[in-house]
């Protein structure tokens, strides 16, 4: 049975550190693709994302064509209402019912992972791979053991990046050169995203 992680966000925009988090999570979890679905209604973010549901899409597919085992997903984007995990999972799981997805959640959503939407139902349906960064600490110790047992760990060097940082170095004209590949920094430009209406990346 393929084994395929789903890495969510907004994604707006994607940069080197969802790219590296993700191949972290394909190496220590075994899985044979990594799956990156942007979000058209976080259900947790009340701020809604700057660029459109089309074009951090676009951005995603730029991001990640180079990698044979990543692959852009517009599964959530067609929905309406808030993505919930729950939601993408049950029908995942109905349209390819040979694959066993795995959720890729940041070491900071592990804690908060017990509030999440219907997580009962999620926990008997999937297993999460939670990325475990320095500095990064969660005690599932007060889980039922069988949600123990669906949690698998990745560890990744930090990296302090973020899209918010990437949006404000914009703002105020300074280069996000090596932090967000060429292709989707010459998207931006091209798009005038982010206030980088005169930006290239020379």
């Amino acid at each position: 049975m393929r084994q395929i992680g789903i890495m969510g966000g907004t994604f707006d925009p994607i940069h080197i550190g969802h790219l590296f988090a993700a191949e972290c999570a394909r190496e220590d979890a075994s899985l044979d693709e990594v799956w990156f679905m942007p979000t058209r209604v976080p259900p947790h973010k009340p701020k809604q994302p700057t660029a459109s549901p089309e074009q951090r899409l676009e951005m995603v597919k730029l991001a990640v064509h180079a990698n044979p085992h990543f692959h852009a997903s517009d599964w959530e984007l067609v929905r309406s209402g808030k993505s919930y995990t729950y939601d993408t999972v049950t029908e995942l799981q109905t349209a390819y019912p040979d694959v066993q997805f795995s959720w890729i959640i940041g070491g900071d959503m592990v804690a908060y992972l017990p509030k999440w939407h219907r997580i009962d139902e999620l926990m008997q349906r999937i297993r999460f791979v939670g990325l475990h960064r320095p500095g990064t600490e969660w005690d599932t110790s007060t889980w039922p053991i069988t949600w123990q047992e669906r949690l698998t760990i990745a560890r990744m060097p930090q990296m302090d990046i973020s899209s918010t940082a990437i949006r404000e170095r914009l703002a105020n004209d300074q280069s996000i050169r090596y932090i967000v590949p060429d292709t989707v920094v010459q998207y931006m430009a091209r798009w005038g995203l982010y206030e980088a209406k005169s930006r290239t990346i020379d």
